[in-house]
């Protein structure tokens, strides 16, 4: 397993940061010359007594990427992360259908990414969507609203669109936890006369904790690399641009080879970053599962 993984994961990911530190350009990869830091700063002297920094980490887009992939992952996942939990405890109960309707709810996860990017464009369509259609004849809208067109709501268009497909695997995770706190302890509970809600608060939610941390940054981890959703539903638009949007379009629409490779790295080092910081503030054990 550590050979496969060494080969479809850790080769390429040191080959993208050496290309980061290179002049490499999509024709001409194999002679690519070692420029140092170039990429991701450099300071240009015009010979006046004035310069400008360029580079990376100077460039005003990227930044624009990592507050956009940064606001998606933490909105998305907060509302992926609670409603996920309520549906995770009405599956969880008894009632009759109850195999059915767990089926049904996973139906969004199921369906591929690119699918549903296009299924809501069409609904979210000024024109032709049905959305616009329902929310004007309930008087909500008074005119149609380019979803995914309009700055105010390209992004929260994503945001939707991301919740009504991921919240099934939320809330599949979530109940995988719920399914191992033992029965004998809500007998009791309701033996003792404990209101339910003290019971969610006091008992279930600190037995599902372990499974909600894993589930969140197992989530999070996913919205951070976001690309497939955002490149379809909102192509070329900065107001919903993300990391991942933007090292694709260096990479081979701009044939800026090695800037978008280190865009890449920059967005592997985020990545890496943020999963240690949260696991260390949530202080989980993921030798030990807790």
């Amino acid at each position: 397993m550590l050979v496969v993984l060494a080969l479809v994961a850790g080769w390429p990911l040191l080959q993208t940061i050496w290309f980061s530190f290179t002049n490499a350009s999509l024709d001409n990869v194999a002679g690519a010359e070692f420029v140092g830091f170039r990429n991701y700063w450099e300071y240009v002297d015009y010979g006046d007594g004035e310069g400008e920094y360029f580079g990376l980490l100077f460039d005003p887009q990227w930044w624009n990427s990592v507050w956009n992939t940064v606001y998606y992952s933490v909105i998305s996942v907060s509302i992926e992360t609670v409603l996920g939990l309520a549906f995770a405890l009405v599956l969880n109960a008894e009632f009759k259908g109850r195999a059915l309707v767990r089926a049904a709810v996973l139906i969004p996860w199921a369906i591929p990414t690119i699918v549903s990017a296009k299924m809501w464009a069409w609904m979210m369509n000024d024109q032709f969507g049905i959305l616009n259609d329902m929310l004007m004849a309930i008087g909500v809208l008074s005119a149609p609203v380019a979803w995914t067109a309009t700055p105010e709501t390209a992004m929260w268009a994503v945001i939707i669109v991301d919740v009504w497909k991921t919240t099934p695997f939320m809330a599949l995770l979530i109940l995988a936890g719920l399914q191992m706190v033992p029965g004998d302890i809500y007998e009791a509970a309701k033996i003792d006369g404990i209101h339910p809600v003290k019971v969610f608060w006091k008992v279930t939610l600190p037995l599902i904790r372990p499974a909600i941390l894993v589930a969140v940054i197992f989530r999070a981890l996913d919205a951070l690399r976001v690309f497939d959703l955002i490149y379809v539903l909102t192509p070329n638009n900065t107001d919903t641009k993300t990391m991942s949007v933007f090292a694709q379009e260096n990479l081979f629409q701009f044939d800026k080879f090695a800037y978008g490779s280190a865009a890449s790295t920059l967005l592997f080092l985020v990545i890496a970053f943020i999963t240690l910081f949260y696991i260390k503030v949530a202080r989980l054990e993921l030798g030990r599962g807790r």
